[in-house]
């Protein structure tokens, strides 16, 4: 079931649901979008109404962040749980072993998108990995990285490239790539390579995982997190006085 937040659709998905719904779709084999939204993606939809309508799209959207929880459950739309976007990637990973389903991934720098192919290798030897790209390109270059995608007859694609940039590529070309399944994925490239960690569970159980973010990168990361988050906050009373 779709509920909205905050003026963004998400669907009332458990992990297990949210898996075996994208097994169903890559069974069909038409192209479908999927979506994480968080606490900076809502306060960015309200403001961007294109990355809205993109979202609004999606087949498939799921809450990534623990304050998209609380405040669904807040405004009187509990959600059954936090699809966090990098552990619904690691399970869709292990499955596509299991299943030999080709994923292609594109985005990040060259040298972190080297080291996660290498660790999912070592992890999984049965891994069919489709294609890599690394997240650097010229607008005019697209339409070719979207045929490459195409050529390479995955069933994944898992783009780590900021949003709405993300968005707005997969979007634009995802009949083109011709993917059962497209995943923007943020930063989880890095995590998996190594580069940044996650923060202990007792911290994402407890909606605290921006903060572990924004000690390891307090320069890049303080606006989103400090001044974001406050957005978040005042959209939601918004929302909540509004339907009081």
């Amino acid at each position: 079931m779709r509920i909205e937040v905050m003026g963004v659709p998400v669907d009332n998905l458990s992990m297990e649901e949210t898996l075996s719904m994208i097994e169903n779709k890559i069974a069909e084999g038409k192209p479908v979008q999927h979506v994480v939204v968080n606490a900076a993606k809502i306060v960015e939809t309200n403001k961007n109404p294109q990355l809205k309508s993109i979202i609004e799209s999606c087949e498939i959207v799921n809450a990534d962040g623990q304050a998209v929880v609380w405040a669904a459950k807040i405004l009187g739309n509990p959600l059954k749980e936090r699809v966090a976007g990098i552990d619904l990637m690691q399970a869709l990973v292990k499955r596509a072993s299991e299943k030999n389903w080709g994923i292609y991934f594109f985005g990040a720098k060259q040298e972190v998108l080297d080291k996660v192919i290498a660790r999912y290798r070592e992890e999984f030897p049965t891994l069919r990995i489709a294609g890599a790209r690394n997240g650097y390109y010229k607008l005019e270059e697209e339409a070719n990285i979207a045929r490459e995608i195409s050529e390479s007859n995955a069933q994944i694609l898992f783009v780590a490239i900021s949003s709405p940039k993300k968005e707005i590529f997969l979007s634009k070309h995802l009949n083109a790539m011709n993917v059962p399944f497209v995943m923007g994925v943020g930063g989880s490239f890095d995590v998996v390579a190594g580069l940044t960690k996650r923060a202990p569970l007792w911290m994402q159980q407890m909606g605290l995982e921006w903060l572990f973010r924004l000690l390891q990168e307090p320069r890049r990361m303080w606006r989103r997190y400090i001044i974001g988050n406050t957005e978040f906050i005042w959209l939601l009373l918004k929302y909540k006085t509004h339907r009081a």
